[in-house]
């Protein structure tokens, strides 16, 4: 296993937007009125996080600082805040367990024994081969479909620690396993199915 330490990577000498991450930077900026454009410098750091291998770099921080005329301790702080950015090299897969309360209450403690049992690595660790980096998160906005995970752009919810398993397994030896709930729930429905809006309104607007 290996960390994430300070000592263990090198932080690069030069960082700026590839033609594709400037034209998606200015999209981004474009939504926002003249004299607040620095509110677009979230999406910005995401810009250039999935351009540089899934982590942010202090050039590429120290970049959008001076792309968006503001200060660079500002952009620290908003990178250093959430746990999307990442400030040091993660692995090919991101692996963020959400431990928050509606998933603790049903089961994330086993859904994290069955990740670092599988990967063999500790929270805030990268598998020695660079697969898989784990994290853990405060919150992933799908409590309803508690437990779950979220690997790069994906959801996987309604985990037991068996499934957490499976796809962990899968995405080792290649396989794109299926996103969403595990136990077949459509959307955030109710378990035991839904309780109100059960049928649909009436053709011609006489719903």
């Amino acid at each position: 296993m290996s960390s994430n330490s300070a000592a263990s990577f090198v932080q690069p000498d030069s960082f700026e937007f590839s033609p594709a991450s400037l034209e998606a930077a200015k999209a981004e900026i474009a939504k926002y009125p003249e004299d607040r454009q620095q509110s677009a410098v979230m999406p910005l750091l995401d810009i250039a996080q999935r351009q540089h291998d899934g982590w942010l770099p202090r050039v590429a921080m120290d970049y959008i600082a001076d792309f968006l005329d503001m200060p660079k301790i500002t952009v620290y702080e908003v990178a250093s805040f959430y746990t999307m950015y990442n400030l040091a090299p993660i692995g090919k897969h991101h692996v963020q367990v959400c431990t928050n309360l509606p998933c603790w209450l049903r089961g994330s403690d086993d859904v994290v024994s069955a990740c670092k049992n599988v990967l063999g690595v500790d929270f805030g660790e990268t598998t020695e081969d660079g697969m898989f980096t784990l994290s853990e998160v405060e919150c992933l906005g799908a409590c309803v479909n508690a437990p779950m995970i979220q690997i790069g752009d994906d959801y996987y919810e309604d985990l037991d620690a068996a499934a957490a398993e499976t796809i962990l397994t899968e995405i080792r030896v290649g396989k794109e396993p299926a996103t969403g709930s595990r136990i077949g729930r459509k959307s955030c429905e109710p378990m035991t199915g839904l309780t109100s809006l059960t049928e649909l309104g009436a053709s011609g607007g006489d719903a």
